[in-house]
């Protein structure tokens, strides 16, 4: 297994994870378009799990893409 794999694998595990922590406090209604909220401001913790999760996905992504072509 290349290095690429293993970044891969752990980067998923990390996004898995990284994604089930953040809860918006909606329920399935509101997560189907019935929620009053339209905009939201996120801050604090929210702010730097939406910030991880972007970069984590951005890791994943290049290690995939970089694993095929090498």
């Amino acid at each position: 297994m290349s290095i690429f794999n293993y970044i891969s694998i752990s980067s998923m595990v990390l996004l898995t994870i990284l994604i089930l922590i953040q809860t918006r406090g909606a329920s399935l209604g509101a997560g189907l378009g019935g929620s009053s909220e339209v905009n939201t401001v996120r801050r604090g913790s929210d702010k730097t799990l939406h910030q991880l999760t972007i970069i984590l996905a951005v890791v994943f992504s290049l290690s995939l893409i970089l694993g095929i072509i090498a």
